[in-house]
């Protein structure tokens, strides 16, 4: 492994949390370095962060702006700069929700200056670009395996969607003209000298006021925490040894919920968690949980050293020591902030719909008696009488987030579940909690970004499609619930029994005979298991296809995307039609297995014909061949016909799967005169 030796070193944003932390690291561990900072000094810097490198001679702080392509010019210039590492950004997604052009221009144009710079001058040898975890989107409540490097990004905020558009620009440059790019890509880091507007200093800074600790929905979603100092480390570490043209995932495996942190603290002061913890209103948009897989980084010799007790206990004593050093934080502590962010200024800003006084112990400000305010139910307007409630699992899944919202729409009680699927305990506790009529099952593992990630994941695989499928079985069987388990029909594959064209599909009863992917031997197996259980009802799903030709699990867009595809006849499940189907299922306690897709076969060709015909007359596609396939994939695709004639005969409007297309897929998103 190769190390990287820098010179003189530009570190953007460095009065900021995170960027104070490296430069005090990198000025104290390496005196041969020259480090320049520059930072605007907007609301959320502070030059006290500074203090520790300030008397020391490798040391250098410039005030100005990223977005001044003069100046940074300048700089790099005349300090010989040969190595940046870029943290400046617009980083609390609260603020990105009110104030987004600001986000935009600091992330995005910002980078863009920077990058331009580092062209025209051709002189950098490193360039550390800093982003987020939440690049990624949110993660699958039931995901094992977090996020990796290569995983798609899909940003939910302004914020992280102007870091992605900033990771984007880096990789650009990077590609286009050699610029020796690194990115990185962060979960939540806490520790001293962080503004409080973030989670862990705000709650400690209202912990010692004796103030309400508000949380936003209820308080269930999760997030994992690096304590700073072990951040530091990462980044000297990638510094040094990280790989041009690659992405580091600085991460923990251990996570927790917000309502958790609020305890621990609560412990910490010793006062009453109950009392104290108040329940706010939900922000627009609030990812359930970001996982990281930081495997990558390990391998360069990093690791969390921090555990969460003692750097939780450091963060407290340095805040109890500093109570000031922000000075007035009153706008940030807040349910709600919303900063107005100006270089070398702060405006604090209480939105009109927010009350909070500090100055008493509930958030109406009308009274110093405390007073729990609880998150609005889903179901809140759902009639009582409804003699159904739902359990789901899969909630941040495509088929999970669609019956949700189905439920919503037919008036039907529902709540998703939160406990994994392999924690008996936590699945008893939900249902216990909740009290449900029927369990939906629409978690398992099919792999980031397809089966292929299930070859080298066999473990995580069986732990959730089998382990975890049983035992929701099995605690639904002993509390007597019924399950209905969303399953596939990729485990059967055309042979001469049911040969390709022939319309001879493959019945409930028959056995699996696709052996080629990891992912369909495990579905085999449980689907085997299952009907051990006679309160299971197993539908098979294959290729899904929705309506929302957006969606990157939508079979037809991916299929759209793909440089080439094989020209085969399969049965397939139109899930705006069929999804409902499943409801209904549960409403008529239908059991045992069923083939759960549209009558028929349709193909790759046929499909991509129609949307050239309805969606984009200039679309083009080509065909390979299903050895030419097999070339590019780890794993095999299963191909087959279902025999749906069961499903039909229980449900006689079934449309064909060819009708299904057109009625719920083509003709909604129609954009020609076809």
């Amino acid at each position: 492994m190769s190390t990287y030796t820098p010179k003189n070193i530009l570190i953007t944003g460095a009065a900021g949390f995170i960027a104070c932390h490296v430069a005090n690291r990198l000025v104290r561990s390496y005196p041969d370095y020259k480090i320049v900072v520059l930072d605007k000094l907007d609301y959320c810097s502070n030059l006290k962060n500074l203090i520790p490198s300030r008397s020391s001679a490798n040391f250098k702080f410039v005030k100005g702006d990223i977005a001044s392509a003069d100046l940074v010019n300048y700089l790099l210039i005349t300090e010989s700069i040969d190595t940046i590492m870029h943290f400046a950004a617009q980083t609390h997604v609260d603020n990105s929700f009110g104030n987004s052009f600001e986000f935009t221009k600091n992330n995005i144009y910002g980078t863009h200056v920077l990058l331009e710079a580092c062209k025209v001058t051709g002189q950098i040898r490193r360039f550390i670009h800093v982003s987020t975890d939440e690049v990624y989107g949110e993660t699958d409540e039931d995901a094992v395996v977090g996020n990796h490097e290569a995983s798609q990004l899909l940003p939910t905020n302004p914020y992280s969607a102007t870091k992605a558009g900033a990771e984007m620009l880096v990789m650009a440059y990077g590609r286009s003209y050699g610029l020796p790019v690194i990115t990185t890509r962060g979960n939540n880091v806490y520790g001293p000298n962080q503004f409080p507007e973030k989670l862990i200093p705000k709650f400690i800074l209202l912990a010692m006021r004796g103030k309400p600790l508000p949380i936003h929905g209820d308080g269930c979603n999760v997030r994992s925490y690096l304590y700073c100092e072990d951040v530091a480390e990462a980044f000297e570490v990638i510094l040094h040894k990280g790989e041009v043209g690659h992405v580091y995932n600085i991460g923990t495996t251990k996570e927790r919920r917000v309502i958790d942190v609020a305890q621990d603290i609560c412990k910490l002061f010793n006062i009453d968690a109950d009392k104290s913890i108040q329940f706010v209103e939900n922000r627009p948009f609030n990812d359930q949980r970001y996982f990281l897989d930081d495997q990558k980084l390990k391998d360069l010799g990093w690791s969390e050293r921090t555990v969460w007790e003692d750097g939780l206990r450091k963060t407290i004593e340095w805040y109890t020591n500093n109570p000031d050093w922000w000075g007035d934080v009153t706008g940030a502590l807040l349910p709600h902030p919303r900063m107005l962010m100006m270089p070398g200024g702060i405006e604090r800003n209480l939105d009109g719909a927010e009350k909070f006084d500090l100055g008493s112990n509930e958030f109406s400000g009308k009274s110093n008696e405390t007073k729990m305010v609880t998150p609005a139910s889903k179901t809140s307007n759902v009639p009582p009488k409804s003699p159904f409630k739902f359990l789901i699992y899969g909630k941040t899944g495509w088929i999970g987030g669609v019956l949700g919202k189905l439920c919503e729409k037919q008036g039907i009680p529902y709540e998703y579940g939160r406990g994994r699927l392999e924690d008996r305990s936590k699945l008893l506790a939900d249902i216990n909690t909740i009290k449900p009529t029927h369990v939906f099952n629409a978690a398992g593992v099919t792999g980031r970004p397809n089966v292929d990630w299930c070859e080298s994941h066999k473990p995580e695989t069986i732990r959730t499609n089998v382990a975890g499928t049983l035992n929701l079985a099995d605690v639904c069987r002993e509390k007597g619930l019924l399950m209905i388990n969303f399953a596939t029909g990729c485990i059967f594959e055309y042979d001469a029994a049911h040969p390709e064209g022939s319309g001879i599909g493959f019945k409930e009863e028959d056995t699996p005979n696709f052996h080629g992917s990891f992912y369909s031997k495990t579905k085999a197996m449980v689907e085997e298991l299952l009907k051990n259980y006679d309160n299971v009802c197993t539908l098979r799903v294959r290729m899904p296809i929705s309506s929302d030709l957006n969606n990157p699990r939508n079979f037809i867009t991916k299929i759209s995307r793909y440089n080439k595809v094989v020209n085969i006849p399969n049965s397939m499940t139109i899930l705006d039609e069929l999804l409902p189907i499943s409801i209904e299922m549960a409403k008529r306690n239908l059991k045992g297995i069923w083939n759960f897709t549209n009558p028929g076969v349709v193909s790759h060709n046929e499909i991509l014909e129609m949307y050239k015909k309805y969606i984009d007359p200039t679309f083009t596609y080509a065909n390979f061949t299903l050895e030419e396939q097999a070339k590019v994939i780890v794993a095999a695709r299963s191909n087959n016909e279902m025999d749906a004639s069961k499903l039909k005969k229980e449900f006689p409007e079934l449309l064909s799967i060819k009708e299904s297309l057109i009625k719920y897929v083509f003709e909604p998103n129609k954009k020609t005169s076809a």
